[in-house]
């Protein structure tokens, strides 16, 4: 089944209410999120509970928005296409995200990328506003969409005194996208944010991870979640990922070294920088659970282990970032009063520790089995992990789940 609506400007503008000035614009409907099959079902054997939806949504309030953009092929002309791109929003709060900051911290695993609004995350302990994600090349532009769409919104009163530094990541998707053309505009900024909702989150080929490579398969956008059990407080962690790192021999599916038994068609193949691990990754995490700044920067730090679950060196190209953030202790960030916050020990951490990891290594196998092969600029082609020989490779190694 085609997951895929293209849908033309007209046609845009009687579902979305927008005016998209160029190209072409893919929507997905979120019922098309659950058409596919996802890691679970072709039986990757993971650690741990799962939300309700194995998403980031699964912890309450969070919502996810996400426009892309497909237009064009064959060769690469600056500023017109192929076009293989797009923007992803992760609301914290839903729309009461502007108004309400959440506690949050963040971490480097490897610093060749950019997130944007971290040293205000880091000295004030609190995200305030959206976690976009997008290209390389449209950070700038998307930084400034939000700020826009705020003002717009009279988040706070335009007109008086008041500053923004909004959170803003990207990976490279260059290799099928017309990267310096810019086609990231800020009418879809402002669609990922108006079009965030709770509900099944599409993975894959969408939003800000359209054209990213994973382990030089076609990667993208991934989610999954981890419910803890009653004892341990029974909170939720939810991780989004936007994956475009790594060298086809690093990659292991459960524990399984799937790159290895899978060589062929890699992405990169034929160029001067075949042997490299290049790329990166962004990373997502949310909680219900009650911590403060200083703890979410400890669970942001846990990625990593996610992510060398799944096989990652984080090579020196690769730039590995990380935000996690907190539901819990609504008006927390209030300026007139003195608030009462609620804190989990940290000795009654280590069952979040433990879920963040294991959501990190979902959440990417994730976005590679939702993936589809793409043709890109200069007709570049990316495969995706192909299903039936992963399912092989795992019997092989008595790793497939019935």
């Amino acid at each position: 089944m085609n997951r895929w609506i293209l849908v033309s400007r007209t046609a845009l503008l009687l579902l979305f209410g927008l005016a998209v000035t160029s190209g072409h614009v893919y929507a997905q409907a979120r019922s098309a999120a659950s058409t596919k099959p996802r890691a679970r079902d072709l039986g990757v054997p993971f650690d741990g509970t799962p939300g309700a939806l194995n998403a980031i949504t699964d912890v309450a309030g969070v919502t996810v928005g996400e426009t892309t953009l497909i237009s064009g092929s064959g060769k690469l002309v600056v500023g017109q296409g192929p076009v293989r791109t797009g923007v992803t929003a992760v609301l914290p709060r839903g729309k009461d995200s502007m108004n309400n900051p959440v506690f949050a911290g963040w971490f480097s695993q490897n610093g060749n990328g950019e997130m944007t609004g971290t040293t205000w995350v880091e000295e004030s302990g609190f995200l305030e506003g959206p976690v976009m994600i997008t290209n390389t090349h449209s950070v700038g532009v998307v930084r400034d969409a939000v700020i826009q769409w705020r003002v717009s919104h009279g988040q706070p009163d335009p007109t008086s005194y008041w500053w923004s530094l909004p959170v803003v990541a990207e990976t490279w998707d260059g290799w099928l996208n017309d990267i310096n053309g810019f086609h990231v505009k800020p009418e879809h900024v402002f669609q990922a944010i108006d079009s965030a909702s709770g509900g099944a989150v599409p993975e894959g080929n969408v939003g800000g991870g359209t054209g990213m490579v994973c382990n030089e398969f076609k990667g993208g956008t991934g989610t999954s979640s981890r419910k803890l059990a009653a004892k341990d407080g029974g909170y939720t962690v939810g991780v989004l990922v936007q994956c475009n790192y790594g060298a086809r021999p690093n990659l292991r599916v459960a524990g399984v070294p799937v790159g290895k038994e899978i060589p062929q068609n890699a992405a990169y193949a034929d160029t001067s920088f075949a042997s490299m691990d290049r790329g990166s990754i962004i990373v997502v995490v949310a909680t219900d659970a009650p911590l403060v700044g200083h703890q979410l920067k400890r669970l942001a730090r846990r990625v990593t282990l996610g992510l060398g679950r799944d096989g990652s060196i984080s090579g020196n190209g690769s730039g590995d970032i990380f935000i996690a953030f907190s539901t819990a202790n609504s008006g927390a960030a209030a300026a007139d009063h003195v608030v009462d916050l609620k804190m989990l020990p940290n000795d009654k951490m280590d069952g979040l520790f433990a879920a963040t990891v294991q959501a990190t290594e979902e959440a990417i196998i994730n976005a590679m089995v939702a993936a589809e092969t793409m043709t890109g600029i200069d007709d570049h082609k990316v495969i995706a992990l192909p299903h039936e020989r992963l399912r092989e490779v795992l019997k092989k190694y008595n790793r497939l789940n019935p």
